[in-house]
């Protein structure tokens, strides 16, 4: 396990509610003085149809890396400039087990995320990454809702 101490991750993925949770996670650094991360997944999903489109390995990395990048991009202005070149990490997976994952090897991390606001029904039917988050997470979390 990561000992690195008490730092805030945000969960970013370039939506609206995302941008209101790194805002805050902004914030949040800069009245505490902790660290600042951006964390961004490039879903498995993406990956695994590029595969099976027989997309060669080096553009499959190439896209994850533009995405990466675009969702980082997307992010730094919602920073309001309280915080100056935040680390940025990009893992490869499903959502919702990355951040779990994350949360488990970094146990210091407080995580903020963005809720997607889904109605009642197709939260209880489909669950949510926040949900998800939210129910098995092994540090404080921070849900922003949208």
């Amino acid at each position: 396990m990561d000992q690195e101490g008490p730092c805030l991750v945000v969960a970013c993925d370039g939506s609206d509610q995302s941008l209101k949770a790194v805002k805050l996670a902004a914030r949040l650094a800069e009245a505490t003085g902790q660290p600042l991360k951006l964390l961004a997944i490039y879903p498995y999903a993406k990956s695994s149809s590029l595969v099976v489109a027989g997309v060669e390995r080096g553009t499959i990395d190439a896209e994850r890396a533009r995405y990466g990048r675009e969702v980082f991009d997307s992010a730094i202005p919602a920073l309001g400039g309280l915080i100056d070149s935040p680390e940025e990490i990009l893992l490869n997976g499903d959502p919702a087990h990355e951040i779990l994952e994350y949360m488990h090897a970094h146990p210091d991390a407080h995580m903020v995320l963005g809720r997607r606001g889904y109605s009642m029904v197709r939260s209880l039917l489909l669950g949510s990454v926040s949900e998800k988050v939210v129910r098995h997470a092994t540090g404080p979390v921070t849900v922003v809702g949208g």
